[in-house]
This record gives C-alpha cells, sequence and structure tokens, in this order.
C-alpha cells in the first residue's frame, strides 16, 4: 500500500536545486535509505515530510491517518527532564488532550453545554487515536529500552539518549518513521540492537545513514539524492554502488559528446553566416538552445582530494604502558594494562560507550593521571587530535579563519598554499570558505575539523570517531589517505566498515578495565569474543543475569572453577526454600494488575490513578523477573 507521494516536487535555495521535479513513492513495510553527498539536502528532504519546510513547487500527498514520526540528528536541548516526560512530548497534542479529558471528566456536575461538547470531542479524538494507552505505551517503551522512566536525561550517556530519542519517536505509534544518522554516538552493540529493531518495526522507514554495513543489514530499498535529482535503485547495497557507477559513466559520455558539439557550433558562429539564411537562422537558433542547456546543467559535485602534512618520524617507541591502574567513581577502567605502540602501528580501541576508550587516550596523552603503573611516552611526537565533539572549531569565526588563524596563507609540505585553494580541496568554495562555521552542517564541521588537523605535521594521528556525518565518497577517501600515512594511528570508532578497512590491530575494552590485544580488525574481534563465549560455556552454566549479558567480562579458568564448586550456605538454603511461595505471590498479584490495566474503563479514571497502578505493575513485574533469575541461580547450585 502506498503511504505517501511526491509529485512533481521542486525545492532550491538560491541557484542550488535540492528537489528537480521528483517523483517518489513510499510503501507499506519498506526500509528505505536516503544517501547522498553532504550538502545535497538529505535532512531537508526529511523536513519537508514533517511539514518543517515547504516546498517551492509540486505537492506531497499523504495516505489519510498516516502519522509520521522523525529521530532528530541532534541532542535534547534539555537534559533536566524525566525521560518518561521526554518520551511523552513525542505524542505531540495528545498528551494535553489527555489530561483535559481528565480535567473536564472531574467537574463534569458544573460544564457547561460548550464544555460538553470539548468533553465529546476530546473523548471521540482519544478514541481514534488510541490516547487512552499513552502512559502504557511510555512505560512499556521505558521497559523495552531498559530504561527507567523516573531518570533524568542528564543521567544517560550518549547512546543512551539516542535510545530515549528513539522512544520518543514511537510513542505515536507511527506509520513511517523518520531517522536522521540514528547511528551517530552510538556502540557497536547499540548500532546492532537499533538494527534489528528496524527490522522488526512493522511501518515503513526512510533513514539517512553513512554507515556502510548498517545500511546492509537494514536497508531494502536505496534512494539517492544527487543534483536535486532522485533516483531509486532497489535491491541492496552492492547493486546500488554499480548501478550508480554506470549512471555516472554514462553521464559522463553524454556530457563529453555535448561539449563536443556545442565547440563545433562555437566555431562555426565565429566563421559569419553563409549558405541560405532561412537554414542559418535555424542553427543559430539552435545554437542558443544549446548554449541554455548548457547553462542550466548541475556539474556532480567534485570529490574531497587531500592529504595529511606529515613530520619527520618519531622514535621507533611511541607508547609503552605497564602495569596501568585507573578508576573513576570505583569503576574499574584500566586493570594491570600492559601495553606496547610502535612507530607504525594503526590500532582501533573498541568496546562499548563508557568503557574508557577515551580515558585511554588521556592516559597516553598526559591527560590523565593512572593510580599506579608506568607510561613511557615516545621521543619527537608530533600529535593530531580529531575530538568527536569538535572542540577545536570555533563556531563564530569564519572556516577559512578556523585552518589559518587569520592569515591568508598556509605552509603544506614545505609549500606555500593559499588558504581558499587548500580549502578547495576539502569542497570549501570560496563563498563557503567565508562562512561562519556554525551555519555549517554535521558533515561539513566534520571535513573542516580534518582540514584544519591535516595542515599541520603530525606523526601521531588519534580519531576519535571521525566518520560521524561525512558521506561514504569522504570515507572512501579518509581510508585510503590512513592506509598510506606513514606515522602511527590510534582510532575510536563504531563504524565496523572503517574500522575493518583501516587498521591493523585492536584494543578490545571488555569490561571491568580488562583490555585485551588483539591482532587485525573489528572482524577479529569479533571471532575472539566468540571463541571466548564457547570456552566459557564448556566451563560455566549459562545462567548469568542480563546486566553481565551486557558487559561481556574475561573471567580466569580459576575463577570459572571456584564459581563451580561454591556450595550453599545456611542463608542461600533459606532463601531457596522461600522463593517458590514469593514467587506464587508475584504471580497472583500480577494477574490482578493486569486484569484491572485490561478492564475498558482503566483509563476512564484520574491520571494519578492509572499511573500508580501502571508503576505498581512494572514494579511487580521487575520484581517477579529477579525472583524466578535468583531461583534458577540458587538451584543450579544447590544441584552441584
Amino acid at each position: 500500500m502506498e503511504l505517501l507521494r511526491f509529485q512533481q516536487a521542486s525545492l532550491a535555495f538560491g541557484t542550488n536545486p535540492v528537489l528537480d521535479k521528483v517523483d517518489f513513492s513510499l510503501f507499506a513495510g519498506e526500509r528505505v535509505c536516503l544517501v547522498g553527498r553532504n550538502g545535497a539536502g538529505k535532512s531537508t528532504m526529511l523536513k519537508l515530510l514533517t511539514g518543517q519546510q515547504n516546498l517551492d513547487d509540486g505537492q506531497i500527498v499523504k495516505q489519510n491517518n498516516v502519522l509520521l514520526s522523525r529521530l532528530e540528528q541532534d541532542p535534547p536541548a534539555r537534559v533536566d527532564v524525566k525521560i518518561a516526560d521526554f518520551i511523552r512530548e513525542g505524542a505531540g497534542d495528545l498528551a494535553q488532550k489527555l489530561h483535559d479529558f481528565y480535567q473536564l471528566s472531574d467537574h463534569l456536575s458544573e460544564a457547561t453545554d460548550a464544555q460538553m461538547r470539548h468533553f465529546g470531542e476530546l473523548q471521540a479524538e482519544l478514541d481514534a487515536r488510541d490516547g487512552w494507552q499513552l502512559e502504557a505505551r511510555i512505560l512499556q517503551l521505558c521497559e523495552q529500552f531498559e530504561m527507567n522512566p523516573e531518570a533524568t536525561l542528564a543521567s544517560l550517556s550518549g547512546g543512551w539518549l539516542r535510545k530515549a530519542a528513539l522512544a520518543r519517536a514511537l510513542v505515536a505509534k507511527p506509520n513511517i518513521l523518520l531517522l536522521d544518522e540514528p547511528t551517530n554516538h552510538l556502540d557497536v552493540a547499540a548500532i546492532q540492537w537499533l538494527e534489528q529493531f528496524l527490522i522488526n518495526f512493522s511501518g515503513a522507514i526512510i533513514f539517512v545513514s553513512h554507515d556502510r554495513a548498517f545500511i546492509r543489514a537494514v536497508a531494502t530499498r536505496i534512494i539517492d539524492l544527487d543534483r536535486g535529482t532522485l533516483t531509486s535503485h532497489p535491491g541492496n547495497y552492492a547493486e546500488y554502488l554499480e548501478r550508480k557507477q554506470k549512471l555516472l559513466e554514462v553521464e559522463q559520455s553524454h556530457n563529453a559528446l555535448f561539449d563536443k558539439k556545442l565547440a563545433e557550433e562555437e566555431v562555426w558562429i565565429r566563421q559569419g553566416i553563409k549558405a541560405r539564411r532561412t537554414r542559418n537562422e535555424g542553427r543559430v537558433r539552435a545554437l542558443k538552445e544549446l548554449r541554455k542547456e548548457r547553462a542550466a546543467r548541475v556539474e556532480q559535485l567534485g570529490k574531497v582530494d587531500f592529504a595529511i602534512e606529515q613530520a619527520a618520524k618519531s622514535g621507533k617507541l611511541v607508547f609503552e604502558g605497564k602495569k596501568l591502574n585507573l578508576s573513576f567513581d570505583g569503576k574499574k577502567v584500566m586493570d594491570d594494562l600492559d601495553l606496547l605502540l610502535m612507530r607504525g602501528d594503526r590500532v582501533a580501541l573498541i568496546g562499548p560507550n563508557g568503557v574508557g576508550k577515551s580515558s585511554l587516550i588521556k592516559v597516553l596523552l598526559d591527560e590523565y593521571q593512572v593510580e599506579s603503573g608506568e607510561v613511557k611516552r615516545g621521543t619527537n611526537l608530533e600529535v593530531a587530535y580529531f575530538d568527536q565533539h569538535r572542540m577545536a572549531l570555533d563556531l563564530d569565526k569564519t572556516v577559512q579563519d578556523n585552518v589559518a588563524d587569520g592569515r591568508q596563507e598556509i605552509t603544506q609540505n614545505g609549500n606555500t598554499r593559499h588558504v581558499l585553494s587548500y580549502l578547495q580541496d576539502f569542497l570549501f568554495p570560496p563563498a563557503r570558505a567565508r562562512t561562519p562555521v556554525r551555519a555549517l552542517s554535521g558533515g561539513e564541521k566534520n571535513r573542516l575539523l580534518l582540514a584544519r588537523l591535516f595542515a599541520k605535521p603530525s606523526n601521531l594521528l588519534i580519531l576519535d570517531e571521525p566518520t560521524n556525518d561525512l558521506d561514504v565518497e569522504t570515507l572512501e577517501l579518509l581510508e585510503d589517505i590512513l592506509e598510506q600515512y606513514q606515522g602511527t594511528v590510534i582510532l575510536v570508532s563504531h563504524d565496523r566498515e572503517f574500522v575493518n578497512n583501516t587498521v591493523t590491530s585492536s584494543l578490545w575494552f571488555a569490561g571491568n578495565g580488562k583490555i585485551i590485544d588483539i591482532a587485525g580488525d573489528y572482524n577479529d574481534v569479533v571471532a575472539y569474543q566468540q571463541r571466548y563465549q564457547q570456552q566459557a560455556k564448556t566451563v560455566v552454566k549459562p545462567q548469568v543475569s542480563a546486566e553481565i549479558k551486557a558487559e561481556p567480562v574475561v573471567q580466569t579458568a580459576a575463577a570459572t572453577s571456584a564459581l563451580n564448586t561454591k556450595k550453599l550456605s545456611y542463608k542461600e538454603k533459606r532463601e531457596l526454600e522461600l522463593l517458590p511461595a514469593l514467587i506464587e505471590s508475584l504471580d497472583a498479584e500480577l494477574s490482578s494488575l493486569q486484569s484491572k490495566v485490561n478492564d475498558p474503563d482503566f483509563f476512564r479514571q484520574s491520571a494519578e490513578a492509572t499511573t500508580a497502578i501502571l508503576n505498581q505493575l512494572q514494579q511487580t513485574e521487575s520484581k517477579l523477573a529477579h525472583a524466578y533469575e535468583r531461583w534458577e541461580q540458587l538451584e543450579a547450585l544447590n544441584q552441584q
């Protein structure tokens, strides 16, 4: 079933077309990836769908009752709100209408005729939009995403903020979900969770992403936005790349033939008009049309073309760490870490958010002091540090001044270049180079940070999430540049394909301060994890808590052996005897609460009454799950 359709849609900013008489349809169940160069207009197209931007011409037709919801690219402006309240905002006016309904219902005996009519209208709309289940959906999403509804956004890391934002987008039960760079700031485990979630999502999806592994896993169709034209490519990402290359080759051949004909006609017109006048007048008119067509052509955006300014070689030893220990708030970040980095190594730091990757970088750069152990730093180190938060950029200065600090020229590889010429290698034309940085898109800011970084000599590159917002062409060029770089590279990235194409070794942050050196890329880390898990199954019974599952921890054979031989204490035996009665009691309480919630009149009560019961339902479910888990653990130990 068709959910929405673009009909001859046109939009331009100045002379740059975003959409040029575009036709496009979205069907139920599709997962469409919108791809294109930075600045092509992908985010603008999403704004057209949500009504934040209007077309210049044409129209967007949506089926009746089709609801769209968008996962915003930027983090929330406020973080001092509760998670439940933040999710509730995603329902738009539905939450307010539910509140108004309960307010009126408490004073119906005093209501006027107008208030009674409004009460009836609210009830009809809440029935149509399933508004009675709003609070239950909020709690269900919090449980599904494993978030505490009473916690504030300020307590969440970047990855968890994205989960909260996704829950906010889903609470209204949209038919179409719009996602703008959904994998930014997510670790690999969260990205893989998101992949599975989106594959199982019942509605249609339009998403913008440059994560090639993510696109391959999720997309059922690719649509390419290029110079105002939207081209549909059914099938997988590999087929799209092949088809796109062929289309560009055909376009180049056509343009070459056209330019040859135009050049021949320009030569003819300069020779003077001869022969029969009527025939020549037609040829002149045809030449004018050729000129108009050539002037209207929108050239393909050039490719980024940059190189890294390389400093003199560092010493053979870059970093050496012996028995490094570091903790924050009682949490181990490094536990007796031994580390050796040599000149020319290209190493990836792999692990979930918050496990200590950035902390290790700061220890190596002498910004953090370890609690114990010794760090030895090599000689003649020239460091270039790409910070994922772009703190090195001054948003109020122009692009040009951020790179050259007010100068007109820079020195690169011993040669003097005008800064505007240098910036054109990073796709910043002179007009754009004089623009304040705060006006740039996310991808342009990352390109600018690369331009600033690579203008200075270095022999040690530290790249913390450099791939966010970069288009695929720039990513591939950056991969090639790093391959040719003669210095040392330390990379933090959750882009699996970028890691696989870039590094030669990896440090896997396994949790609890354990950091394991693995020869190879991300795929080799996964293979190592699988081997470890397989070995653990032969030693430890597979009864582990959800918390342990979320963050695998390397255990020694001695530790697992001790776990297997542990006997129940008297207190644990008593606990095991009482657990069946507790489980039966909690199960009865849960059945009673569920019966109340399933009653058709449940959500006609006041908001305070329904919220209290829903909270009690969630707490009882949690207690019951914990009791079952504890019973299984104790029973397993009792049988040894």
